[in-house]
């Protein structure tokens, strides 16, 4: 049986079936199948790869113009070796290779196959992975709470919540998970609830069959489907349709679901994570969200500190991202100044991690001197916009951590001097907690030591 006709008997069913990334390619070595596995490897479905040459999808280190690749296509002989790809994300992914040369009829060479197995978690021998602290930085006692969770909720298979506000790291900390898990040489498949409408996700999370809809040639599997033995990350869980909640809730009791516009039900081995920033309490009693379906994923739950609760760790992550910014843009810069980095440890980030690290980025990339000055800093830091407030103080103390609350109302500073901006803060907070040091903190989003210290420098005490 040569390729044409192994291709006519639906050999992508065949790959699908195999627990690895596949590909096979054509004596010029350019691409006529891969998985789904592969697909979610490297980013590119089978209709953007195929036709293309195997080095241009498979982007590794395997030699220039795919070198290993030409090697078995001219002695015939298989190779098994170790490298790396960066996928359509950028990411680098260690793989272990496996080629051989497939051969027609006659016994000509006609092709190759290659396996790409993922090795990530085998390299990794530091036993720090485990609990997550080589993927999110943090050393406040807020985060140890965290990084001591981990690895009990990896040990197990049952549903993990999630929560905590926009850019807490929800996605790094769900991935670590998986990957110290027994799961971990299986797919992570992120999904994002909220990015797309009812009728997509729904094909997007459950597959389709031909014919289901206009368009639908060919079956496609769901990412449940492609996660299967693995973990399946459903991100903005809280912005999920009434009726997908529904046939959510069905996969996480049956382990099995109709794809769209089937008959067949489909059987899945797959551990859920499921992350928020909503207040699901709340979107229940407004009747948004299932209140069975909220109890089903929350057997599990983790809840991120937003960084203004994380004392200390606002200046670790400030150097780690001045260093990760100063090499790739191979530049020598060796810090802030002095009233850079007040201004920067003073503000409130309600963006927490995600908006630290995209000012430190901005800095990194305007600053052309050998320290990061306040007029590289983006302007609208000096508006200081505190979005934190009582409320989320209250919570914090009253111990409610499941979800987030919802932040105060902002207040503004007048531009000017940062000493005076910052004394002007500080009295703004006092007169709106009336005199409450704890909660002033709060609504400034600085722990009571730094309250303290701020209070004396300014002469307020």
């Amino acid at each position: 049986m040569n390729l044409t006709s192994l291709h006519h008997i639906a050999i992508s069913e065949v790959l699908n079936g195999l627990p690895h990334g596949i590909a096979v390619l054509d004596r010029e070595l350019r691409v006529m199948e891969m998985n789904c596995y592969l697909e979610v490897l490297t980013g590119y479905t089978i209709a953007e790869a195929r036709g293309v040459y195997g080095n241009f999808v498979l982007r590794s280190n395997l030699g220039p113009r795919g070198q290993q690749l030409q090697k078995v296509m001219e002695t015939g002989e298989p190779i098994s070796v170790e490298g790396n790809i960066i996928n359509r994300h950028h990411k680098k992914i260690p793989i272990l290779f496996s080629i051989s040369p497939l051969r027609s009829e006659g016994g000509k060479l006609a092709g190759l196959l290659v396996v790409l197995e993922d090795i990530s978690v085998l390299q990794n021998k530091n036993p720090r992975i485990y609990d997550g602290t080589e993927m999110i930085l943090g050393h406040s006692p807020r985060m140890q709470e965290v990084f001591d969770l981990m690895p009990v909720l990896a040990q197990t298979d049952a549903s993990v919540l999630i929560t905590g506000e926009t850019g807490t790291g929800k996605d790094i900390v769900a991935e670590a998970i998986h990957k110290s898990s027994r799961r971990a040489r299986h797919p992570f498949i992120k999904v994002n609830c909220g990015a797309l409408p009812e009728s997509l996700l729904e094909s997007e999370l459950f597959g389709y069959v031909r014919g289901a809809f206009t368009g639908a040639v060919k079956d496609k599997p769901g990412m449940f489907r492609l996660a299967h033995e693995g973990t399946i990350f459903l991100t903005e869980i809280g912005d999920l349709p009434m009726p997908l909640q529904v046939k959510i809730l069905s996969v996480l009791d049956d382990k099995e679901f109709f794809p769209v516009g089937g008959t067949q039900k489909i059987k899945v081995d797959v551990r859920v994570i499921a992350a928020t920033h909503r207040f699901l309490r709340e979107q229940i009693q407004n009747g948004k969200f299932r209140e069975d379906l909220f109890y089903r994923l929350n057997v599990l739950r983790i809840h991120l500190p937003p960084l203004r609760e994380r004392e200390g760790d606002i200046r670790l992550l400030l150097d780690h991202f001045l260093r990760e910014f100063e090499t790739k843009l191979n530049k020598s810069i060796k810090g802030f100044t002095t009233n850079a980095l007040n201004l920067l440890l003073a503000y409130s980030y309600p963006g927490n991690v995600r908006e630290l690290r995209n000012i430190v980025e901005y800095a990194a990339n305007i600053c052309q001197g050998k320290r990061v000055r306040t007029e590289h800093l983006p302007q609208y830091i000096f508006t200081c916009q505190i979005t934190t407030g009582a409320h989320q103080a209250e919570a914090h103390e009253t111990g409610r951590q499941e979800e987030d609350a919802p932040p105060a109302a902002p207040f503004k500073t007048r531009p000017g001097n940062w000493n005076d901006i910052e004394k002007e803060m500080i009295l703004q907070a006092l007169t709106k907690s009336r005199g409450n040091r704890s909660h002033a903190a709060g609504i400034l989003g600085w722990g009571r030591t730094t309250l303290w210290r701020k209070l004396k420098t300014h002469g307020l005490m």
